[in-house]
C-alpha cells in the first residue's frame, strides 16, 4: 500500500510497540505534541506515558538513561530531535552503548536505537541540517543504516528495535513526506545489506538516504541520453556491504559515491577507499565522489541548494566518467 515515509516509522514503532511491552520511546516532547516532527502523535493516549516518555533538553542524559534501561531489560528507541544534537550525548553513545558489550565479555546487551532526523534540504540552517552518521559509522560495536523509502523505513527500523546491538537510524527529514509502496503484513529487512535498486551497464552510482532518489533521478535522466546507470542503494552503513558494492563496480567499472554529507573524510572516502581495495583492476576510470561543500550548511534555500548534492551533479559527475 502507499504511505508516506514518516508514516511508514510511525507504523513500524506502534507494531514493535504492540508487540513487546519491553519497547520504549525517550525523547524531548514526543507524548502529548508528538515529537517535532510529529511521528508519535497519539503514542502517548495509546500506549500510556510510562512508555512514552517526555525529557529535559539533555541529550547526553536521557542517552544515558536509554542505555541504562536497555542493560536491564527494556528496548528504548530514543528520538533526537535533529540529528545534530546528538552530539550532546556522544560520550554515552560511543563510549558506553557501543563498549559495554565487549568490556562486559557479553554478559550485557546494549538493545537501543537511535532515531536522527538528519540532513538539509528544509533551510533550517547550520545547526539543524547535519549529516551527523560520519560521527558514528567508524565506531565498532555501533550499527548505522540509513533508509531511502518508505518500505525500507519500516522493515529497517523494526529490525533495529529487535536486534540486541545499538542501532543509529538516519531519517532524511526530507523524505518524511515521500509516498512509497509498504508491503501488507509483518517484513523485516537486514541490517547489514546493500541492494541494487537500478540496474545498468556504464557506470555505478552509489548512495544512501535522500541520495538514493536523487541517484535515480540521475539515473533516469542519463537513460534519456543513452546511458545505463546501475545505482546501489547502502541501506546500512556500519557494517558496509562491500561485496554488493564490489559486484557492481566490478560489472560496470566505473562508479559515483553520493552522500548529503561534506566531501572531506565522509562516508564516500572509506567506500571509495573499499573499492580501490577491492576493483582497482576493474575500474576504467578513478572513482568520483559527489558530496556538500565543506563547509556549514546554509540557511538561505538558494544557498543551501548549492552546498548540497543533486541529480544534476551527479548526472554531470556520471558523463565526466563516460564521456
Amino acid at each position: 500500500m502507499l504511505t508516506f515515509f514518516s508514516h511508514a516509522i510511525r507504523d513500524a514503532l506502534a507494531e514493535e510497540m504492540d508487540r513487546d511491552a519491553r519497547v520504549i520511546l525517550i525523547g524531548e516532547d514526543i507524548a502529548e505534541y508528538g515529537g517535532a516532527f510529529k511521528i508519535t502523535t497519539g503514542f502517548a493516549a495509546r500506549f500510556g506515558k510510562h512508555r512514552v516518555r517526555n525529557t529535559p533538553i539533555s541529550e547526553g542524559g536521557f542517552m544515558g538513561l536509554a542505555i541504562g534501561a536497555a542493560m536491564t531489560g527494556l528496548r528504548p528507541v530514543v528520538e533526537i530531535m535533529f540529528a545534530d544534537f546528538v552530539t550532546l550525548a556522544l560520550d554515552q553513545l560511543i563510549n558506553h552503548a557501543a563498549k559495554f558489550p565487549y568490556m562486559y565479555d557479553g554478559q550485557v546487551n546494549v538493545p537501543l536505537v537511535v532515531r536522527l532526523p538528519s540532513g538539509a534540504g528544509r533551510g533550517y540552517g547550520p545547526t539543524h541540517s547535519q549529516s551527523m552518521e560520519r560521527y558514528l559509522y567508524n565506531t565498532p560495536g555501533l550499527r548505522v543504516v540509513a533508509p531511502s523509502d518508505p518500505a525500507e523505513a519500516k522493515g529497517l527500523l523494526k529490525a533495529a528495535i529487535r536486534c540486541d546491538e545499538p542501532v543509529c537510524f538516519v531519517e532524511s527529514k526530507v523524505l518524511y513526506g515521500m509516498r512509497g509502496e509498504v508491503p501488507e503484513g509483518e517484513q523485516l529487512l537486514p541490517l547489514e545489506g546493500a541492494r541494487v535498486v537500478r540496474e545498468g551497464e556504464a557506470a555505478t552510482i552509489v548512495a544512501y538516504s535522500r541520495m538514493t532518489q536523487e541517484a535515480l533521478r540521475a539515473a533516469e535522466a542519463l537513460a534519456e541520453r543513452g546511458v545505463s546507470c546501475e545505482v546501489v542503494d547502502l541501506r546500512s552503513l556500519a557494517p558496509l556491504d562491500t561485496a554488493t558494492i564490489a559486484a557492481s563496480v566490478t560489472k560496470t567499472q566505473r562508479v559515483v559515491v553520493v552522500e548529503e554529507g561534506s566531501l572531506t573524510g565522509g562516508i564516500g572516502a572509506e567506500v571509495v577507499a573499499r573499492i580501490v581495495e577491492r576493483c582497482f583492476d576493474y575500474l576504467d576510470a578513478p572513482p568520483v565522489r559527489v558530496a556538500a561543500a565543506d563547509t556549514p550548511i546554509p540557511a538561505s534555500p538558494a544557498l543551501e541548494r548549492a552546498a548540497t548534492p543533486s541529480a544534476q551533479q551527479i548526472a554531470e559527475a556520471v558523463r565526466s566518467l563516460v564521456r
